[in-house]
């Protein structure tokens, strides 16, 4: 071979090679994602377990919060990048009502999860809503979250705040394990907790949708000035999550979505499993098909705040709250 043939082979193998490393996909990005543990979390699960992150260049760094305040305030420190949270906690921090004096002018929703799941759940001595009066009830924060639903939902029973204490008490699964102690008469549970609440004698007095009508719980929640800086993996998350939900409600996946539920919670047992697959997958009110917001239930939301949130504030108008850009991009794909 003589020394242009070299030089031409050496050129071609080393056009191979940068090809070879060209075509090796880039890592995925990590985004610093916080939420409340429960089963809730499902599509979050099934994003990562089929791939569906990967699939759209990356990967969750997955943080259980103790509490809204833990979350919201690590949110607006930029210590996380997404926060599945409620809705309430996003506007309550941004309009001052949170229950830490932090401010999060640049919170936004990008995207729906839930109607909340919420259930009023009782101790087993407890069967009716005139008991509760006297009783102490607990709550994440008497301020944000899902407390003026609970709030809510007593004074249509026809008790005031006056008639029972709130005391603060965590997340939901801080809540849950608390009221399993019998340390409150009841709370507000997240589905499917209620479902271990119930096969232990415990007494669900009422569904919050049942009482307020539409009402937006979950959503992806973000810093406008991180989201618009990482516009690429929002609308990853947000395809992905979507995806997520949308593989859950098929019917033919169904016991390998048992299998992944009953993977991160062992304690609900195949039955439970079985029970919480018909409530969160419920065509009425389970997940929020493709994470589309409900709109109309950030309404429901702002009027809740408007009534009880302090300082007071008349809010009626959910668009401040939204960025519809991110989903949309997302859905277009």
């Amino acid at each position: 071979m003589n020394g242009i043939s070299r030089r031409v082979v050496s050129g071609l193998i080393a056009l191979l090679t940068a090809s070879c490393v060209l075509a090796q996909p880039a890592p995925p990005k990590t985004v610093e994602l916080i939420v409340f543990p429960g089963g809730f979390n499902w599509p979050v699960w099934i994003a990562q377990e089929k791939g569906l992150l990967a699939k759209n260049g990356i990967a969750v760094r997955l943080t259980p919060t103790v509490s809204s305040v833990f979350q919201l305030t690590n949110l607006i420190d930029g210590k996380f990048d997404i926060a599945m949270t409620a809705i309430d906690n996003l506007i309550a921090y941004r309009e001052g009502q949170g229950e830490e004096p932090v401010l999060g002018r640049d919170l936004q929703a990008v995207m729906g999860g839930d109607s909340g799941f919420l259930r009023l759940v009782t101790v087993p001595e407890v069967d009716s809503y005139s008991q509760l009066r006297g009783k102490t009830l607990s709550v994440d924060a008497r301020t944000t979250g899902y407390a003026f639903v609970l709030i809510e939902m007593l004074e249509r029973a026809g008790l005031k705040e006056g008639d029972y204490k709130l005391e603060r008490a965590g997340g939901v699964l801080q809540r849950f394990q608390a009221l399993m102690e019998k340390k409150h008469a009841g709370t507000l549970l997240l589905s499917p907790f209620e479902v271990q609440a119930e096969a232990k004698g415990y007494h669900r007095l009422g569904n919050a949708t049942d009482v307020l009508g539409r009402y937006q719980g979950l959503v992806a929640g973000v810093r406008k000035s991180w989201a618009d800086a990482h516009r690429a993996e929002v609308i990853a998350y947000i395809r992905a999550f979507s995806d997520a939900v949308e593989w859950l409600y098929d019917p033919a996946n169904k016991d390998e979505a048992l299998a992944v539920l009953l993977r991160n919670l062992p304690n609900l047992g195949p039955g439970g499993a079985q029970t919480a697959y018909g409530i969160l997958l419920s065509p009425k009110d389970g997940f929020q098909r493709k994470a589309k917001i409900d709109m109309e239930g950030v309404k429901t939301v702002l009027a809740l705040r408007s009534k009880y949130g302090q300082p007071r504030k008349s809010l009626s108008d959910p668009s401040p709250y939204y960025d519809a850009s991110f989903y949309d991009a997302a859905i277009r794909r």
